[in-house]
């Protein structure tokens, strides 16, 4: 391949090489002076699949691989895969690594949800690794004194909207329950990169310039992301030991080093004392956070079941909402291409999206109807009115079977995109989806110990009540905030076939359906299926993606009574299907790819 036509995809490659390498070498195979010969000596595997990716073709394996959203951290997690390590050992790799390479989508700071296939039992269970509220936190936090819900940003920026980390708990729990490679060793490439250093990714450098404002309040946080000033530049060598010390305490004393010591003193005084907006986060806070294992929430979709994460996310109810109403049609007949098509899609999530804004919030703090969410009879039911012509002039929360009598008021929440997919299978047929946050991109903006806090406070409604009633996502001390997050295993006839899932806020959602339905009903491999253009409809205006194909349906959407909105929709999607071998997709709006043997 001529060098010019890689010159989009090298710096990722790049920096997966220099560390390795050294930056002379690195410096040798930039896109303004490589030879082809010098490219593939470098980084021939991830060269490969970052082609692969550009192509719009899968990449295959018969034994393991993982997808996620950077080279340098797939490439941590296929040297534990390839070592003999289980997806869960991989999973620790390939987080730590993504929490210094792409710090303002996840990292220790933040949150994930975790959905595991155990090979060995044959059995689907799922880890609630989402940060809580702390115990300080009143319902109105997120309220002047007339009331009234702060801005967006005037509450996400500081210390008032962090709430207590979960990824290095999770990490842990799912190391202690499936893992086979020695603790330590999973933090080995994390350190080396923060030490050494890694290059800046474009996606890095654009997201610092656009955010260089907010990133500017905090002393550590500016020194880090603009030093001298200036926003971080792309392909840049930027070194974190702050980071690499943070990981040698996880790898020698476990998540209690992180709940208490040092790491844990910093984080609360970084949060109590940030200017002009301190937090509540406390020790005690740290201490007390625990994970959750939860049973998986599974919807019927054709001759599949669409398993993921319950509440406090959203995602699997609403994915299977979507899916289950939309299981009386022939989507397959009508294709890829009919704008009836979309316009089914598209009422389907505006039904879904009503219930979850009325009923789905944490289920250790609200009643929610979780079972009558996904019943088959009520989705049958709700699917009714998709028969309707032209767009749906009103949407509103249906009755889903209850176990109790409660009323919930619709939401009033914010959820903007930032957040991370990993999907890894490794070679005793374990299969993991996570989806992993630090919510809005770069949290907080507060950085301590080498990485940034999260800012998933704001996750929650900013009302507690509409016209006297409660919101079910309402803040509480030591309730968990409502997410969209979607990490899914696709099952059939018991055993998984499909492990996906994406960033991209409450869109999340909307980006998970359509690629399980181009892959189950159009019959599209797992890269096709991520690469096709989005068209999300939530709450009655339809998206549809700047730039591609999806634009040549805003016609006939607005001839069927949509509002279209065009715009940029940054999925982070990365699907692995399994089969006779395993075939890995990774989006082609971001950084990621797919590595296997």
């Amino acid at each position: 391949m001529h060098i010019g036509r890689l010159s989009g995809l090298l710096l990722s490659a790049i920096a997966f090489a220099t560390p390795v390498l050294g930056q002379e070498t690195a410096d040798a195979v930039s896109p303004e002076g490589a030879s082809e010969g010098q490219v593939h000596a470098v980084t021939e595997e991830v060269i490969a699949a970052l082609e692969a990716k550009a192509a719009g073709v899968p990449v295959v394996s018969d034994d393991w691989m993982v997808a996620a959203a950077n080279p340098l951290a797939v490439e941590a997690g296929a040297k534990v895969l390839r070592a003999g390590g289980s997806a869960a050992d991989a999973m620790v790799a390939v987080q730590v690594v993504l929490g210094l390479v792409e710090p303002q989508s996840s990292g220790l700071g933040g949150g994930a949800f975790l959905v595991w296939y155990d090979a060995a039992s044959g059995q689907l269970t799922t880890l609630d690794g989402r940060e809580t509220a702390p115990l300080a936190a009143t319902p109105t936090l997120f309220q002047d004194d007339d009331g009234e819900p702060l801005a967006f940003f005037d509450a996400v920026v500081g210390g008032l909207s962090v709430g207590t980390p979960g990824t290095p708990a999770l990490l842990e729990e799912a190391h202690r329950r499936w893992g086979r490679s020695p603790w330590p060793s999973l933090f080995s490439d994390g350190i080396r990169l923060a030490d050494e250093g890694f290059l800046v990714s474009p996606r890095l450098a654009s997201l610092v310039e656009n955010d260089a404002e907010r990133l500017s309040r905090f002393p550590a946080t500016a020194a880090y992301f603009l030093p001298g000033g200036e926003p971080l530049q792309q392909g840049q060598r930027l070194v974190n030991p702050d980071y690499a010390d943070t990981l040698r305490t996880l790898a020698a004393d476990g998540s209690a080093g992180f709940y208490g010591g040092e790491i844990a003193s910093g984080i609360v005084t970084t949060v109590r004392t940030a200017p002009g907006n301190p937090g509540v986060l406390s020790g005690t806070d740290l201490a007390l956070y625990q994970i959750i294992e939860r049973d998986a929430v599974c919807a019927a979709y054709r001759v599949y079941e669409v398993c993921g994460m319950g509440p406090p996310s959203s995602g699997a109810l609403t994915v299977g909402q979507i899916l289950g109403m939309l299981n009386s049609y022939d989507l397959d007949a009508m294709g890829p291409e009919s704008a009836e098509t979309w316009r089914l899609i598209g009422e389907a999530s505006r039904l879904a999206f009503a219930d979850r804004g009325r009923y789905m919030a944490d289920s250790d703090f609200v009643p929610m109807p979780t079972t009558g969410l996904v019943d088959p009879d009520y989705l049958s039911g709700r699917a009714e009115l998709l028969n309707a012509e032209g767009a749906l002039a009103e949407v509103t929360p249906g009755n889903p079977e209850f176990d109790h009598a409660l009323n919930w008021a619709d939401d009033a929440s914010f959820e903007l995109p930032s957040t991370s997919h990993i999907s890894i299978v490794d070679a005793y047929g374990n299969v993991l989806s996570m989806t992993t946050t630090i919510e809005n991109g770069f949290g907080s903006r507060l950085m301590t110990n080498g990485f940034l806090l999260n800012n998933e406070m704001t996750d929650f409604s900013f009302r507690t009540h509409r016209d006297g009633v409660p919101i079910a996502n309402r803040l509480e001390p030591g309730k968990r905030p409502r997410s969209s997050m979607s990490p899914t295993i696709v099952m059939r006839d018991g055993a998984p076939v499909l492990a996906i899932g994406s960033p991209g806020g409450s869109r999340i959602i909307g980006y998970v359906a359509k690629s399980i339905i181009a892959w189950a009903d159009w019959d599209m491999d797992v890269q096709q299926a991520v690469s096709l253009p989005h068209l999300v409809n939530r709450f009655g205006t339809y998206d549809v993606e700047l730039g591609t194909a999806a634009e040549g349906y805003a016609d006939a959407l607005i001839e069927i009574g949509f509002e279209v909105n065009p715009r940029d929709l940054t999925s982070g999607l990365h699907a692995i299907e399994i089969g006779d071998g395993l075939s890995g997709g990774a989006d082609p709006r971001r950084e990621g790819i797919a590595l296997g043997e």
